[in-house]
Protein backbone atom coordinates (compact mmCIF):
# COMPACT_ATOMS: atom_id res chain seq x y z
CA UNK A 1 0.00 0.00 0.00
CA UNK A 2 1.37 2.98 -1.40
CA UNK A 3 -0.74 5.62 -0.24
CA UNK A 4 -0.19 7.61 3.21
CA UNK A 5 -2.36 6.29 5.63
CA UNK A 6 -4.76 8.54 7.89
CA UNK A 7 -4.77 7.19 11.89
CA UNK A 8 -8.20 8.56 13.73
CA UNK A 9 -8.13 7.88 17.06
CA UNK A 10 -11.82 8.49 19.47
CA UNK A 11 -11.37 8.47 23.06
CA UNK A 12 -14.71 7.95 24.84
CA UNK A 13 -16.02 7.50 28.07
CA UNK A 14 -15.36 4.10 28.05
CA UNK A 15 -13.67 2.65 25.16
CA UNK A 16 -11.26 4.46 23.16
CA UNK A 17 -11.16 3.44 19.02
CA UNK A 18 -8.32 3.67 16.46
CA UNK A 19 -9.17 3.35 12.92
CA UNK A 20 -6.06 3.30 9.62
CA UNK A 21 -8.15 4.63 7.01
CA UNK A 22 -6.74 5.00 3.04
CA UNK A 23 -8.27 7.20 0.84
CA UNK A 24 -7.64 4.81 -2.09
CA UNK A 25 -8.65 1.55 -0.23
CA UNK A 26 -10.66 2.97 2.83
CA UNK A 27 -10.86 1.88 5.77
CA UNK A 28 -7.83 -1.00 6.26
CA UNK A 29 -8.26 -1.79 9.98
CA UNK A 30 -9.70 -0.90 13.02
CA UNK A 31 -9.61 -1.87 16.95
CA UNK A 32 -10.28 -0.85 20.47
CA UNK A 33 -9.06 -0.72 23.97
CA UNK A 34 -10.72 -0.03 27.36
CA UNK A 35 -9.89 4.09 28.01
CA UNK A 36 -8.02 4.54 31.10
CA UNK A 37 -9.13 7.55 32.77
CA UNK A 38 -5.59 7.49 34.96
CA UNK A 39 -3.19 7.81 31.37
CA UNK A 40 -5.21 8.01 28.47
CA UNK A 41 -1.82 7.66 26.77
CA UNK A 42 -2.42 3.74 27.78
CA UNK A 43 -6.13 3.31 26.40
CA UNK A 44 -4.65 5.52 22.66
CA UNK A 45 -1.31 2.94 22.78
CA UNK A 46 -3.66 -0.08 23.44
CA UNK A 47 -5.85 1.05 20.23
CA UNK A 48 -3.29 2.23 18.08
CA UNK A 49 -1.35 -0.80 18.82
CA UNK A 50 -3.71 -3.03 17.78
CA UNK A 51 -4.55 -1.37 14.35
CA UNK A 52 -0.98 -1.17 13.61
CA UNK A 53 -0.31 -5.00 13.84
CA UNK A 54 -3.87 -5.74 12.24
CA UNK A 55 -2.83 -3.83 9.01
CA UNK A 56 0.94 -5.34 9.21
CA UNK A 57 1.93 -2.18 8.86
CA UNK A 58 4.83 0.32 10.41
CA UNK A 59 4.14 3.48 12.08
CA UNK A 60 5.84 5.55 9.58
CA UNK A 61 3.34 4.50 6.74
CA UNK A 62 0.75 7.21 9.18
CA UNK A 63 0.58 10.71 7.33
CA UNK A 64 -2.26 12.56 9.80
CA UNK A 65 -3.80 11.44 12.98
CA UNK A 66 -7.05 12.98 13.93
CA UNK A 67 -8.53 13.13 17.65
CA UNK A 68 -12.21 13.10 18.29
CA UNK A 69 -13.41 12.50 21.87
CA UNK A 70 -16.85 12.98 23.82
CA UNK A 71 -14.88 13.75 27.17
CA UNK A 72 -15.65 17.26 26.79
CA UNK A 73 -19.56 16.59 26.93
CA UNK A 74 -19.10 13.57 29.32
CA UNK A 75 -17.61 16.53 31.76
CA UNK A 76 -20.00 19.23 31.21
CA UNK A 77 -23.33 16.30 31.60
CA UNK A 78 -21.60 14.93 34.41
CA UNK A 79 -20.58 18.42 36.39
CA UNK A 80 -17.04 17.55 35.88
CA UNK A 81 -14.20 19.54 34.95
CA UNK A 82 -11.60 20.94 36.92
CA UNK A 83 -12.62 23.97 39.46
CA UNK A 84 -12.29 27.53 37.54
CA UNK A 85 -12.24 31.06 38.82
CA UNK A 86 -14.28 33.36 37.55
CA UNK A 87 -14.02 37.06 37.05
CA UNK A 88 -16.74 39.04 35.63
CA UNK A 89 -15.51 42.91 34.92
CA UNK A 90 -18.26 45.51 34.41
CA UNK A 91 -21.05 43.49 35.51
CA UNK A 92 -22.76 42.70 38.65
CA UNK A 93 -23.94 39.92 40.70
CA UNK A 94 -27.13 40.12 39.20
CA UNK A 95 -25.68 39.47 35.92
CA UNK A 96 -25.29 35.43 37.39
CA UNK A 97 -28.95 35.20 37.01
CA UNK A 98 -28.97 35.07 33.78
CA UNK A 99 -28.31 32.14 31.00
CA UNK A 100 -27.72 29.46 34.07
CA UNK A 101 -24.44 31.05 34.68
CA UNK A 102 -25.01 30.93 38.62
CA UNK A 103 -25.77 27.22 38.34
CA UNK A 104 -23.06 26.61 35.98
CA UNK A 105 -20.86 27.93 38.51
CA UNK A 106 -22.20 26.34 41.28
CA UNK A 107 -19.58 26.70 44.04
CA UNK A 108 -16.70 28.14 41.90
CA UNK A 109 -15.39 31.83 43.03
CA UNK A 110 -16.45 34.78 40.89
CA UNK A 111 -14.58 37.98 41.42
CA UNK A 112 -16.49 41.35 39.96
CA UNK A 113 -14.11 43.93 39.15
CA UNK A 114 -14.97 47.76 37.81
CA UNK A 115 -14.43 48.03 33.98
CA UNK A 116 -15.70 46.91 30.59
CA UNK A 117 -17.00 49.04 27.72
CA UNK A 118 -20.05 50.17 26.15
CA UNK A 119 -21.09 49.40 23.25
CA UNK A 120 -19.31 51.98 20.82
CA UNK A 121 -16.15 50.74 22.80
CA UNK A 122 -15.73 53.78 25.44
CA UNK A 123 -14.06 52.73 28.16
CA UNK A 124 -15.02 52.91 32.18
CA UNK A 125 -11.71 52.76 34.21
CA UNK A 126 -10.30 49.42 35.05
CA UNK A 127 -9.72 48.72 38.68
CA UNK A 128 -7.88 45.55 39.07
CA UNK A 129 -7.41 46.14 43.51
CA UNK A 130 -9.74 42.93 44.16
CA UNK A 131 -8.56 40.70 42.04
CA UNK A 132 -5.05 41.54 43.24
CA UNK A 133 -5.62 41.15 46.62
CA UNK A 134 -7.80 37.52 45.77
CA UNK A 135 -5.03 35.99 43.67
CA UNK A 136 -2.60 34.50 45.87
CA UNK A 137 -4.69 32.90 47.39
CA UNK A 138 -6.97 31.70 44.73
CA UNK A 139 -4.31 30.39 42.31
CA UNK A 140 -3.94 27.43 45.49
CA UNK A 141 -7.52 26.91 44.60
CA UNK A 142 -8.65 26.14 41.57
CA UNK A 143 -7.02 24.68 38.24
CA UNK A 144 -7.83 27.82 35.46
CA UNK A 145 -9.37 31.10 35.16
CA UNK A 146 -12.09 32.40 32.90
CA UNK A 147 -12.48 36.53 32.37
CA UNK A 148 -15.23 37.91 30.82
CA UNK A 149 -15.61 41.77 30.52
CA UNK A 150 -18.79 43.99 29.38
CA UNK A 151 -18.87 44.53 25.95
CA UNK A 152 -15.55 42.86 25.51
CA UNK A 153 -16.24 41.59 21.76
CA UNK A 154 -16.11 45.41 21.20
CA UNK A 155 -13.39 46.00 23.17
CA UNK A 156 -11.14 43.09 24.55
CA UNK A 157 -8.31 45.59 26.08
CA UNK A 158 -9.68 44.75 29.78
CA UNK A 159 -9.89 41.21 29.47
CA UNK A 160 -6.53 40.82 27.93
CA UNK A 161 -4.86 42.94 30.90
CA UNK A 162 -6.54 40.93 33.46
CA UNK A 163 -5.45 37.50 32.00
CA UNK A 164 -1.92 38.96 32.03
CA UNK A 165 -2.22 39.85 35.86
CA UNK A 166 -3.91 36.45 36.56
CA UNK A 167 -1.23 34.70 34.36
CA UNK A 168 1.85 36.58 35.79
CA UNK A 169 0.82 35.72 39.13
CA UNK A 170 -0.81 31.98 38.82
CA UNK A 171 0.62 30.71 35.70
CA UNK A 172 -2.70 28.79 35.36
CA UNK A 173 -4.33 28.46 31.80
CA UNK A 174 -6.96 31.71 31.56
CA UNK A 175 -9.78 31.95 28.81
CA UNK A 176 -11.34 35.21 28.05
CA UNK A 177 -14.59 35.17 26.46
CA UNK A 178 -13.40 37.64 23.99
CA UNK A 179 -11.20 34.85 22.07
CA UNK A 180 -15.07 32.19 22.32
CA UNK A 181 -17.09 34.36 20.57
CA UNK A 182 -17.71 37.67 19.28
CA UNK A 183 -21.50 37.47 20.04
CA UNK A 184 -22.97 39.63 22.22
CA UNK A 185 -24.75 38.93 25.41
CA UNK A 186 -22.20 39.06 28.32
CA UNK A 187 -23.44 35.90 30.41
CA UNK A 188 -24.06 33.39 28.18
CA UNK A 189 -20.42 34.40 26.94
CA UNK A 190 -19.09 34.36 30.51
CA UNK A 191 -20.85 30.83 30.44
CA UNK A 192 -19.19 29.22 27.63
CA UNK A 193 -15.91 30.91 28.71
CA UNK A 194 -16.25 29.70 32.11
CA UNK A 195 -17.08 26.14 31.01
CA UNK A 196 -14.51 26.32 28.62
CA UNK A 197 -11.65 26.73 31.55
CA UNK A 198 -13.28 23.58 32.73
CA UNK A 199 -11.96 21.82 30.48
CA UNK A 200 -8.98 23.37 29.69
CA UNK A 201 -6.77 20.35 31.63
CA UNK A 202 -8.67 17.57 30.86
CA UNK A 203 -8.22 18.05 26.53
CA UNK A 204 -4.72 19.19 27.75
CA UNK A 205 -4.23 16.09 29.29
CA UNK A 206 -6.10 13.95 26.06
CA UNK A 207 -4.23 15.81 23.52
CA UNK A 208 -0.77 15.31 25.55
CA UNK A 209 -1.31 11.66 26.29
CA UNK A 210 -2.26 11.08 22.36
CA UNK A 211 1.20 13.67 21.80
CA UNK A 212 3.00 11.74 24.11
CA UNK A 213 2.58 8.39 22.42
CA UNK A 214 2.61 9.10 19.01
CA UNK A 215 6.42 10.72 19.22
CA UNK A 216 7.36 7.63 21.74
CA UNK A 217 6.21 5.56 18.33
CA UNK A 218 8.12 7.78 16.44
CA UNK A 219 4.61 9.08 14.54
CA UNK A 220 5.79 12.80 13.76
CA UNK A 221 3.12 13.98 11.53
CA UNK A 222 0.21 16.52 11.77
CA UNK A 223 -2.08 15.93 14.32
CA UNK A 224 -5.71 17.48 14.17
CA UNK A 225 -8.67 17.55 16.49
CA UNK A 226 -12.44 17.13 15.32
CA UNK A 227 -14.80 20.38 15.88
CA UNK A 228 -17.65 19.91 17.10
CA UNK A 229 -18.71 21.05 13.75
CA UNK A 230 -17.09 18.20 11.98
CA UNK A 231 -14.35 20.05 10.78
CA UNK A 232 -10.75 19.95 11.91
CA UNK A 233 -8.71 22.29 14.26
CA UNK A 234 -4.95 21.96 15.26
CA UNK A 235 -4.08 20.34 18.57
CA UNK A 236 -2.88 23.71 19.61
CA UNK A 237 -6.14 25.63 18.97
CA UNK A 238 -7.91 22.86 20.49
CA UNK A 239 -5.72 23.46 24.19
CA UNK A 240 -6.58 26.68 23.91
CA UNK A 241 -10.31 25.87 23.02
CA UNK A 242 -11.39 22.95 24.14
CA UNK A 243 -15.28 23.60 24.42
CA UNK A 244 -15.06 24.09 20.54
CA UNK A 245 -14.12 19.90 21.05
CA UNK A 246 -17.90 19.44 22.44
CA UNK A 247 -19.93 17.13 20.50
CA UNK A 248 -16.99 16.34 18.21
CA UNK A 249 -18.27 12.44 18.75
CA UNK A 250 -21.78 12.79 17.43
CA UNK A 251 -19.91 15.43 14.77
CA UNK A 252 -17.34 12.87 13.88
CA UNK A 253 -19.94 9.90 13.84
CA UNK A 254 -21.74 12.22 10.81
CA UNK A 255 -18.86 12.46 9.14
CA UNK A 256 -18.57 8.95 9.01
CA UNK A 257 -21.99 8.06 8.08
CA UNK A 258 -22.01 10.17 5.51
CA UNK A 259 -18.79 8.02 4.04
CA UNK A 260 -19.97 5.03 5.02
CA UNK A 261 -23.50 5.11 3.16
CA UNK A 262 -23.22 7.33 0.87
CA UNK A 263 -26.35 9.41 2.24
CA UNK A 264 -27.10 13.46 1.85
CA UNK A 265 -30.06 13.31 4.46
CA UNK A 266 -30.26 11.35 7.60
CA UNK A 267 -30.34 11.48 11.21
CA UNK A 268 -27.86 9.54 13.16
CA UNK A 269 -27.35 8.29 16.42
CA UNK A 270 -24.40 7.72 18.23
CA UNK A 271 -25.20 6.01 21.77
CA UNK A 272 -22.11 5.53 23.79
CA UNK A 273 -21.32 4.37 27.35
CA UNK A 274 -22.23 7.76 28.90
CA UNK A 275 -24.42 9.84 26.61
CA UNK A 276 -26.13 9.09 23.35
CA UNK A 277 -26.63 12.14 20.60
CA UNK A 278 -28.52 12.37 17.82
CA UNK A 279 -27.45 14.68 15.27
CA UNK A 280 -29.06 15.65 12.00
CA UNK A 281 -26.60 15.32 8.88
CA UNK A 282 -28.57 18.09 6.25
CA UNK A 283 -27.57 17.92 2.19
CA UNK A 284 -23.86 16.30 3.44
CA UNK A 285 -23.21 18.48 6.18
CA UNK A 286 -24.02 18.66 9.80
CA UNK A 287 -26.79 20.82 10.77
CA UNK A 288 -26.04 23.32 13.40
CA UNK A 289 -27.19 24.95 16.23
CA UNK A 290 -27.48 28.73 14.91
CA UNK A 291 -28.25 29.10 18.76
CA UNK A 292 -25.39 27.45 19.93
CA UNK A 293 -24.98 23.90 21.45
CA UNK A 294 -26.97 22.98 24.74
CA UNK A 295 -24.28 21.01 26.74
CA UNK A 296 -25.33 19.65 30.15
CA UNK A 297 -28.27 21.97 30.02
CA UNK A 298 -26.55 24.81 29.35
CA UNK A 299 -26.89 27.08 25.96
CA UNK A 300 -23.31 27.44 24.99
CA UNK A 301 -22.14 30.11 22.48
CA UNK A 302 -20.38 27.52 20.33
CA UNK A 303 -21.54 26.38 17.12
CA UNK A 304 -21.61 22.79 16.87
Amino acid sequence: MTDHLLLGIDTGGTYTDAVLFSETHGVVAKAKALTTRHDLSVGIAGAVEAVLEQANVSASAIGLVSLSTTLATNALVEGQGGRAGLVMIGFGPDDLKRDGLQEALGTDPVIFLPGGHNVHGGETLLDMTLLDEALPQLATEVASFAVAGYFAVRNPAHEQRVRDRIRGVSHLPVTCSHELSSKLGGPRRALTTLLNARLVSMIDRLIGACEGFLKARGIDVPMMVVRGDGALISAAEARLRPIETILSGPAASLVGARHLTGLDNAVVSDIGGTTTDVAVLDQGRPRLDGEGAVVGGFRTMVEA
